[in-house]
């Protein structure tokens, strides 16, 4: 009978036990749950001071502030369907990415940009465009720089495009869009991608490639140093009697016969 009586008595124990830790549990995670919810609150209006309060007539700090304004309402829209740590997340990002364009638009306004901002995680290790360039595509110029201009009056804080980093900086064309892009599709933007960001070009030659716009990132050591330029798309695919090697006379012994490529 005794015997009995103790194995009741750690049963129940165990399951007082078992009961605790799931209540324990489940208090931690709403405790995480409403952290992420505050948070991404916070930086959302952060992000709706700045859309209501900026105007401005000058055409690359009206275009940044019309990028704000659409993440403002993405983040608005995330913040009200969001039941998970993850998806709060998601809305941070979208407000952080608001705040980006922001902060830009005030920089082409000649404002104080205001304190930093956190990284964005869509961002990672894609640079930053130190000095302006341009190029000729399929006919089409394009101009990329540091700084907002009348030719440049499209900013990007930097992200991926169909898995190619895109520095953050000022565009003459919002080619990240594929959409656009000349009218060529994807194809189209990836040239323009890579013309711009080339070495053929003289950006990323030597001190840029060791110490500037991609230095520890993607370029530096990842898709162009031993990976996918190296021994991959460029190496031994596309540009080496592949579609540009042996299709398209301006690669094949001319623009990148006897360089880098």
């Amino acid at each position: 009978m005794k015997g009995v009586l103790l194995i009741l008595l750690i049963v129940v124990l165990a399951g007082l036990a078992i009961a605790a830790a799931q209540r324990g549990g489940k208090a931690r995670r709403q405790t995480e749950l409403d952290d992420a919810r505050a948070d991404a609150q916070r930086w959302y209006e952060r992000l709706g001071g700045q859309v209501m309060n900026l105007t401005s007539e000058e055409p690359a700090a009206r275009q940044a502030l019309a990028d704000a304004s659409e993440r403002y309402n993405a983040a608005g829209g995330q913040l009200q369907t969001a039941n998970s740590v993850r998806q709060f997340q998601l809305a941070r990002e979208s407000a952080l990415e608001g705040l980006t364009y922001a902060r830009a638009a005030r920089v082409a306004m000649g404002l104080d940009p205001g304190p930093d901002l956190p990284p964005l995680s869509s961002a990672h290790n894609t640079g930053q465009i130190t000095y302006e360039r341009e190029v000729t595509v399929q006919g089409h110029s394009y101009k990329a720089g540091p700084r907002p201009g009348a030719d440049t009056p499209y900013y990007y804080p930097g992200g991926r495009v169909e898995g190619r980093p895109v520095p953050s900086g000022w565009y003459s064309t919002p080619v990240w869009r594929t959409a656009l892009g000349a009218g060529a599709g994807v194809l189209g933007g990836m040239l323009i991608f890579d013309a711009l960001f080339s070495p053929e070009f003289g950006d990323f030659g030597g001190a840029d490639l060791a110490a500037g716009d991609f230095a520890g990132g993607d370029f530096a050591g990842g898709d162009f140093a031993g990976g996918d330029m190296a021994a991959g798309d460029l190496g031994a695919g596309d540009f080496t009697g592949g579609d540009i090697g042996g299709g398209f006379s301006d690669f094949s012994g001319g623009d990148f016969g006897g360089f880098d490529f």
